[in-house]
């Protein structure tokens, strides 16, 4: 406080020592012209608990004329009480101390709360008015804070202990930070935020701030145990689902449009305002697209310093910082499956200031040879990553698109208007093909782009991904048409025939290449011209630094695979084997003069090295989009764009090349041992020859291709099958001559898939849909259609989201069909409640072999309901009730029903709680039962 000086008492109060100095503290309050003052000192007071809320807001909203400067006592925590016990009353009893710390940070506190959800944009604008000082900014936000409630405390004193601890201390002369280093860091951080800020990938037909757009995928990775984790997006480069301990690359893999570049612009803009990464000093992104073009050699310091941002200063120092600190870099590598060469391991590369082409600089930083110990995260499709790349992985994250909440999400963000938005996904939930392909973020972009033709109408829905294509196509063109409202007529495709055939042209030539990116020389060549260019399909490269040349790409990878595939349909001139090749599944050499189409693609000789695998991504994906076109569908759009006998002939080669295909794939199924069932495990190829009938949505294709598949069972796990997929299998398998078990473990089924599978459930016996991310809901509609189903016996739904509510659909199952057979629900949220539901349906039920509920949490009142429900069965053979909280009275009442069974041989209860009391009653039972071969 003041000093009042000698004069005054020692003993006088410090309510009488403010009394005695009113005039000169009034003096103070109403001099200076700041309020910092007067607002430290009501911190003080609410941090002591002098004021409550009330009393500080009334203070506030005095004049600020009147909010002169006093400040007395320290920045402080309050000492001497106890500490709070919730975040927000911490928030307000460390304000002094709070305000300080934030006052240089928040940036940083904004950004981690609008990362978490607790705050929206308008949020932060109103914190960080022009008007208010930065003290001011941190008080508004602690306000605001205050008023959000515990979840937003929680959060912003999370983030405050995560800068505490990743703050470099000053006196570690290690971890000392140079004025070079913090200035280039700013520098980077800079030029990583304003390379992120908006969403590229769609920018041709404009720019979305990704804040606005960014909507979360789901993220998957498979630890050591087999079991299958979610992820956050700050668990990429975490600990959560390392297999190898000693290796520094994290892969993010998934199909084209999953999202991978997108993600990865998201963590780079977290990584850019310190709210994610927080313990990465340096963030360098890469694309491997845009290091195509890169023909120099290069050593690592200037793959750094060129490829993504220079030094103003002190460039040595800087990469020597990096050198000795690896744990604080961080290297991204967006697309390593559209990299010209395959990854190999056979030229090692360790010094980092020597020049060596890109190939041996990228391949030695993934797998450690150069740079060991910085973290590095690359995204590809899944088959572009072999085996000797795996063995350099810490571990595969998969990204498996939007879930149903993440479609509507992305919807509504993407519409302003709240009506808009609802129409178009009421339009998507009455058409749940169309559905099932938004699951994939790029179709769910271009659905939501085309709302108006989506809801004008249409004279056939889409149905295929062709559709969709030819939908964004239509769209694109009619933004531009000179015509009275932009309407195209029927023959639009043919007016513009021109433009696709330059376009198409300039997109295959690009595949034989494995080239992405294009220059305006290469535009000139093929015919294009800026109103070509202005349509949208091509964006300007504004982050290629390498040239200052003007470079192109197209608005996505799928959309050059579809002007690829357009051309090789509507190009008159082509070679007559271009859709041949297109299909061909294994390497072949090509002569000189046979490389005219796709030959660079197919040679596996190209410059020495491990080509891609022999079915590219691409040219599966050019495949399907040939397949559409050529569909029955579609012969009135192309029948002045391509005369009837070309297109006869090209839809004669595709059926020609399908049938080949899956005969090489049936060829291969091995005679079953004696006492198995012939099996097939499909290969992810056989899904993409499926997904190529299918688009070409013709019925006796399909028909004629299952005639000729005689298996009894057919595996499908880990294929990456998702709704997509099960859409085009149902249209396929409904034709096949007899009931087969289809297994789908392990895959991206979920509920929409469920639905989409419907239609061949007649034909399964057996359906396997292990760690399938399955709700009650696609359960529910799964087991409506099943009861109908005469050859529907068994399933097994291990590891998925059901609960107690999925088990009355069960419970009807069990007993309107009395020839099903085995029922498997472990590692699910079953409770007793469940179990209970269940025995109604088992006590009706006299075919049930195999009843699993490993897993959940029926705890003993559930094993005696289900107990008392078996006890008459004379099918039973196997029951597994491991890890599900049974005790002593759960295995008491089991023993009845062993005591009493005649034709139970296992159960499993292992994991559980079962006393003294619960053994000897078993042991009991098992004396008086013969049958019971193993007890777990």
């Amino acid at each position: 406080m003041l000093d009042g000086g000698n004069e005054m008492s020692t003993t006088m109060t410090a309510h009488q020592l403010i009394l005695k100095q009113r005039a000169e503290l009034l003096a103070v309050l109403c001099g200076g012209g700041s309020a910092e003052p007067l607002d430290c000192v009501l911190d003080l007071l609410l941090a002591c608990e002098v004021l409550v809320w009330e009393d500080y807001l009334s203070i506030r909203v005095l004049p600020e004329e009147q909010k002169a400067g006093l400040c007395f006592g320290k920045e402080c925590a309050v000492v001497g009480k106890d500490r709070p016990d919730t975040a927000t009353l911490t928030l307000l009893a460390d304000r002094p101390v709070l305000v300080r710390k934030l006052r240089d940070n928040i940036d940083g506190a904004l950004n981690a709360l609008l990362t978490t959800g607790c705050f929206t944009i308008k949020d932060c604008d109103a914190v960080q008015l022009p008007v208010y000082t930065p003290s001011q900014q941190v008080r508004k936000l602690l306000d605001q804070v205050r008023f959000k409630g515990e979840t937003a405390a929680k959060a912003l004193l999370q983030y405050l202990e995560q800068t505490e601890t990743t703050r470099p201390n000053p006196e570690d002369k290690e971890n000392h930070l140079s004025a070079n280093c913090l200035l280039y860091q700013k520098k980077l951080r800079s030029s990583v935020a304003a390379q992120s800020h908006s969403l590229s990938t769609y920018g041709g037909t404009g720019r979305f701030s990704l804040d606005d757009i960014y909507t979360d995928g789901l993220l998957e990775v498979t630890d050591g145990s087999g079991e299958t984790l979610t992820l956050g997006l700050e668990d990429v480069v975490g600990p959560l689902g390392t297999l190898n301990e000693d290796a520094d690359t994290v892969l993010v893999s998934g199909e084209a449009g999953s999202g991978k570049s997108t993600l990865l612009q998201r963590l780079h803009l977290l990584w850019a305002r310190e709210a994610l990464l927080t313990n990465t000093f340096l963030l360098f992104p890469f694309s491997c697209r845009k290091l195509n073009a890169e023909h120099r050699e290069l050593s690592l310091k200037e793959l750094l310093f060129l490829h993504c941002c220079w030094p103003d200063r002190g460039q040595d120092e800087v990469f020597q910082f990096i050198l000795d600190h690896p744990n604080l870099a961080l290297f991204t590598f967006d697309g390593l499956d559209e990299f010209k060469q395959g990854f190999t391991d056979e030229e090692r590369h360790c010094c980092p200031t020597k020049q060596v082409p890109i190939p041996v600089l990228l391949f030695n930083l993934l797998q450690g040879t150069l740079m060991k110990g910085v973290m590095k995260v690359a995204t590809s499709r899944p088959q572009a990553v072999g085996p000797s790349l795996k063995r350099y992985l810490r571990k595969e994250v998969l990204l498996k698109g939007f879930s149903p909440g993440g479609i509507d999400c992305f919807v509504k963000k993407h519409h302003s208007d709240p009506a808009m938005a609802r129409r178009v996904i009421e339009s998507l939930q009455a058409n749940t093909v169309l559905l099932s392909l938004c699951h994939i973020p790029v179709f769910c972009w271009i659905v939501t782009k085309c709302h108006q033709e989506l809801l004008g109408g249409q004279d056939v829905i889409p149905q295929t991904i062709t559709d969709v294509y030819l939908l964004v196509l239509q769209h694109f063109f009619q933004r531009k048409s000179p015509q009275s409202q932009g309407v195209l007529g029927k023959a639009w495709l043919e007016e513009h025939l021109d433009t696709v055939l330059k376009l198409g042209q300039l997109a295959l030539e690009g595949l034989e290449t494995s080239c992405y990116v294009f220059s305006g020389y290469e535009l000139q060549r093929n015919g294009l011209k800026e109103q070509d260019v202005s349509l949208g399909f091509l964006i300007y490269c504004n982050d290629l630094s390498v040239t200052d040349c003007k470079r192109y790409e197209f608005l996505h990878i799928t959309l050059q695979c579809f002007f690829a595939a357009l051309y090789v349909v509507l190009n008159r001139n082509s070679d007559r084997s271009a859709v041949s090749r297109l299909f061909q599944s294994q390497y072949r050499q090509l002569s000189s003069l046979s490389q005219r189409c796709l030959g660079h693609c197919i040679d596996s000789s190209v410059e020495g090295v491990e080509s891609h695998v022999t079915e590219t991504p691409n040219l599966q994906i050019t495949a399907q989009f040939v397949s559409g076109l050529l569909s029955q569908r579609h012969h009135n759009l192309l029948l002045e764009c391509c005369p009837i006998a070309v297109r006869e002939r090209k839809v004669k080669q595709v059926v020609k090349s399908l049938s080949k295909g899956m005969q090489r794939h049936f060829k291969s199924i091995p005679r079953p041992v004696e006492g198995e069932k012939k099996s097939m495990h499909a290969m992810p190829s056989f899904v993409w020859l499926i997904k190529c009938i299918y688009e070409m949505q013709d019925n006796s294709i399909a028909q004629e291709t299952m005639a000729k598949l005689d298996v009894e069972h057919l595996k499908l796990t880990y294929c990456n099958i998702g709704p997509v997929e099960c859409t085009a299998l149902a249209y396929v398998l409904k034709y096949l001559r007899n009931p087969v078990g289809l297994q789908l473990d392990n895959n991206s089924v979920g509920d929409v898939g469920v639905e989409q599978l419907l239609p061949c459930l007649h034909i399964c016996h057996s359906l396997y849909l292990r760690n399938n991310n399955i709700s009650d809901e696609g359960i529910r509609k799964l087991l409506e259609k099943g009861m109908k189903c005469e050859s529907f016996q068994k399933i097994a739904l291990f590891n998925n989201n059901l609960t107690d509510a999925c088990t009355q659909h069960f419970a009807l199952l069990l007993k309107s069909k009395q020839n099903f057979l085995s029922l498997r629900l472990g590692n699910n949220n079953i409770t007793s409640q469940g179990a209970e539901q269940l025995a109604e349906g088992l006590s009706y039920n006299q075919s049930l072999e195999f009843l699993g509920l490993w897993g959940n949490k029926i705890g003993d009142s559930g094993a005696e309901a289900l107990a008392a429900a078996l006890k008459n069965s004379t099918t039973l053979i196997w029951l597994s009730l491991v890890d599900n909280g049974v005790g002593s009275a759960g295995a008491c009442a089991l023993a009845k029903l062993i005591s009493q069974s005649k034709t139970l041989e296992q159960l499993w209860l292992n994991k559980n709680c079962i006393s003294r009391e619960g053994v000897e009653c078993l042991i009991e039972a098992l004396k008086m039962n013969s049958s019971v071969k193993e007890v777990w």
